[in-house]
């Protein structure tokens, strides 16, 4: 049996995921990080994206986070995000449309604050753009 390490992925409004992982994938604020068993102890931000959780025989589940936080213990990857959602679960049209609003208020800003909201929105509806994309070509291939 390979060497696995258990997974939470734990959101504001509840568990999201539990369970044993061969690899973890995640969206560092310094890039992305691969967790897989016996990694050194760790403790990070996470900025919006794709939480890719790889199982024994290489299925991928993916999760998009808003942001938050990843601690690596020695037998436990924790992922304490703001917002966490199932990539599948992600609604393309509200995600499509939150972009349009913020390249919108990216393009009007007339203060520093709503330029600054405006990017964060832009960043997530983004991410969740890519989480579908990925899932989508998950499945494809």
């Amino acid at each position: 049996m390979a060497m696995q390490i258990h997974v939470d992925i734990v959101s504001a409004e509840g568990a999201i995921h539990s369970g044993m992982a061969a690899m973890i994938y995640a969206p560092g604020e310094m890039g992305e990080l691969g967790i897989a068993p016996r990694h050194a102890p760790l403790i990070t931000r996470l900025k919006p994206g794709d939480v890719r959780v790889e199982d024994d025989k290489g299925a991928l589940e993916h999760f998009y986070v808003s942001g938050g936080m990843l601690e690596v213990q020695p037998d436990v990857v924790t992922v304490l995000a703001d917002t966490a959602i199932r990539a599948e679960n992600i609604d393309e049209a509200k995600a499509l449309e939150a972009k349009r609003r913020a390249e919108d208020a990216l393009a009007g800003q007339t203060a520093q604050f709503e330029y600054a909201k405006a990017q964060a929105e832009l960043a997530e509806a983004i991410a969740q753009l890519r989480a579908i994309e990925k899932l989508r070509k998950m499945r494809a291939g």
